[in-house]
């Protein structure tokens, strides 16, 4: 059996391969009433969508998505929400040797051991292209959470970070790489070229901040928001490492220093600090949501790697197709997908126990 769905009220498969006809997402449990069309979805599938700068795969895909179910005269109607992505530039022929032997870091082994059989032509459904579908079903979840502002930017890439002291979020949308930092994303053209040219890849950072969550959204112990958002964040394609707030750098503070200070103010606590991210207990605090996701560098490389063949012979592979130098860099909105697919179903499990 395998898991292709995420959520508990609001929830969504995604279904579908890198090289076959199409890909999609079925969204259920989203309330109805709400105003959707394609135009509210298209604008995130093109930020995540291929073949847009030299620093991405030049795979040549348009993502137009068609809702096919679960709107009626522009509105949702509470049953289930079928979009379609139609794959219109593949490439199978570029794989021949993949279909022979493994992709060391990639999950063509791993396919393999567990299904005895694998679909090799980009991965399958091991492909970042799934990742097209979550960013279509989080553009519905958005509609769920109107007041949350979510807001995602690459942090560092092959090791290179932004300086924190030059964000201007301004510039996120100014640059290829989503980067606040405009004297980080000129250094970043020549860091991910020298990759691209060498036949290699990069690693990133991407954070990710959602503004607006009242304080109580989440649930103690097995339904946690930070579990929730650590889960949702593992699951995209590549990413091997999730921090919530301070994340790992929380285990060289002191107590006194780690606290997150509260003062009265008007509408509740005023807090000092955001060392929590956010979340205490697995509960909103009513500050803002931030989470840090790393993303490996692209398995897929022209520079030759040992490995063996299905048989089990000693090889050499370099993957030969188009394929992102530095997946993260496309990561940004897949990310905040995840976040608002969490977001607005813990809303609506908040709604279902506590009220509005």
């Amino acid at each position: 059996m395998s898991w292709n769905s995420f959520g508990r009220v609001f929830r969504f498969t995604t279904w579908g391969e890198s090289h076959g006809p199409a890909i999609g997402a079925v969204v259920d449990g989203c309330p109805p009433g709400l105003v959707l069309s394609e135009a509210d979805i298209q604008p995130w599938l093109d930020k995540r969508r291929p073949g847009t700068s030299r620093f991405t795969t030049q795979r040549q895909e348009p993502d137009q998505v068609r809702i096919l179910s679960g709107v009626f005269d522009g509105r949702t109607t509470g049953t289930p929400i079928s979009l379609l992505i139609e794959n219109v530039d593949q490439r199978s022929k570029d794989y021949g040797e993949v279909a022979q032997a493994y992709r060391p870091g990639h999950a063509d082994y791993a396919y393999d051991a567990k299904y005895g059989f694998r679909d090799y032509r980009g991965g399958g459904r091991s492909s970042a292209r799934e990742t097209a579908s979550r960013v279509a079903a989080g553009a519905v979840a958005r509609l769920v959470i109107p007041r949350v502002r979510i807001r995602a930017w690459v942090e560092a890439i092959g090791g290179d970070a932004i300086d924190t002291r030059a964000f201007d979020d301004s510039e996120i949308d100014n640059n290829p790489f989503f980067c606040p930092d405009p004297g980080a994303a000129r250094r970043w053209e020549a860091l991910v070229d020298s990759a691209r040219k060498a036949g290699s890849s990069l690693g990133a950072v991407v954070a990710c901040e959602a503004t607006g969550v009242p304080a109580g959204w989440g649930a103690p112990l097995y339904a946690k928001l930070d579990s929730e958002l650590a889960a949702a964040m593992v699951s995209i394609n590549a990413v091997k490492g999730v921090e919530i707030g301070d994340g790992f750098a929380a285990a060289a503070l002191r107590g006194e220093d780690n606290a997150d200070p509260m003062r009265p103010g008007a509408n509740g606590p005023v807090f000092a600090a955001n060392h929590a991210g956010g979340i205490a207990g697995g509960i909103a605090t009513g500050q803002p949501i931030r989470v840090r996701a790393a993303f490996k560098p692209t398995s897929s490389i022209l520079t030759p790697v040992e490995t063996v063949t299905r048989t089990g012979e000693a090889t050499e592979i370099a993957t030969r197709g188009r394929h992102d130098p530095c997946v993260g860099i496309r990561g940004v909105p897949v990310v905040e997908a995840m976040m608002a697919l969490v977001l607005a179903d813990q809303a609506l499990l908040h709604r279902g126990q506590c009220g509005w």
